[in-house]
């Protein structure tokens, strides 16, 4: 059996390679990360024999292994991906020396890669990779969107403080038709009957003419202050929330497309729809490979940290130790 550990870098990959009596095959073998470095570390590979016969491993380095775990699976090669923190702790493990260098750590991961029970990754990872790349996209837009939000409340604090409250704290789609067509409270305050008929309109017939006088009558009365500067920044904020809902729409279509053709088991239960099924899907994997609850909250890093030494026993914080 052949041991392979691999230093995964930007540019580079450092490999060590050991049989499972210890003799070094390689102990420092370079790869650059382009087509001919590939081509080079396959050929080492098809040198040690079956690939049955030879296991990989490399930290979970974000996307730069993306492309290296890609080509190992289309050459038939399994391999192994864990969390750097385990490495560390190996390493701490078997020497207090704070050396590090490229060639260390990939002779580390290939001696680590002997002592633990080896989890191949999943066959068809790049749908499930394609998917946690849109999901946490999406995750990370959804939250600009909230900060524009809060944006848009700070200003209208200053120059309409009345416009959330009258909306039960919320921008709904009327609320903002409102805020990007006529900006400041002047010119709310002076709405004709044409634009209750776009209100109505807009709202699918639920803003009245009674909130309609009511609202045009608040804004006429509004403690905000008037200033220019803030109708530039609620214009701004506006078009910058707009062009965020419109990506997040075109990633969720993207998302629900994915969901549909992976078509995940947890799909049957009911309120959780595609979005919710991708998120799941796309960070656990299958959920099969947990043998208990226990197990996905540590994947999830939602295992709380848990002490017992002699008479003292007690729990720590969350770990937040889990996928990457």
């Amino acid at each position: 059996m052949y041991f392979v550990g691999v230093d995964v870098s930007k540019y580079k990959h450092d490999c060590f390679i050991a049989t499972e009596t210890g003799e070094i095959i390689y102990r420092d073998l370079t790869i650059t990360n382009n087509h001919d470095g590939f081509v080079t570390f396959l050929q080492v590979l098809t040198s040690l024999g079956s690939p049955d016969e030879i296991r990989i491993g490399f930290e979970a380095t974000a996307h730069y292994t993306l492309n290296l775990k890609l080509f190992l699976e289309k050459a038939h090669h399994s391999f192994m991906e864990f969390n750097p923190v385990l490495l560390s702790k190996f390493n701490n493990s078997q020497t207090l020396r704070r050396t590090k260098t490229d060639a260390i750590d990939c002779a580390s991961i290939a001696r680590w890669l002997m002592t633990v029970e080896y989890k191949p990754y999943p066959l068809g990872f790049y749908h499930m990779y394609s998917l946690k790349s849109l999901t946490r996209l999406r995750d990370s837009l959804v939250r600009q969107r909230s900060f524009y939000i809060v944006k848009m409340t700070n200003v209208l604090d200053h120059t309409f403080p009345e416009f959330k409250p009258f909306f039960k704290e919320r921008f709904s789609a009327t609320a903002l038709y409102i805020l990007e067509k006529y900006q400041s409270p002047e010119r709310i305050s002076r709405m004709n009957s044409k634009s209750h008929e776009e209100l109505h309109r807009v709202s699918h017939g639920k803003f009245s003419m009674q909130r309609f006088i009511k609202l045009r009558e608040i804004a006429k009365n509004t403690v905000g202050e008037h200033n220019e500067i803030f109708g530039t920044q609620l214009k701004s904020i506006l078009a910058l929330y707009r062009q965020l809902v419109a990506e997040i729409g075109t990633l969720e279509e993207e998302i629900c497309r994915l969901v549909a053709e992976i078509n995940p088991q947890m799909l049957t239960i009911p309120g959780i729809g595609p979005i919710s099924a991708a998120i799941i899907s796309s960070e656990f994997g299958d959920i099969f490979k947990f043998q208990s609850p226990a197990q996905m909250l540590s994947f999830a890093g939602l295992e709380p940290g848990y002490y017992k030494s002699g008479t003292s026993e007690h729990n720590g914080r969350m770990v937040k130790r889990g996928s990457l």
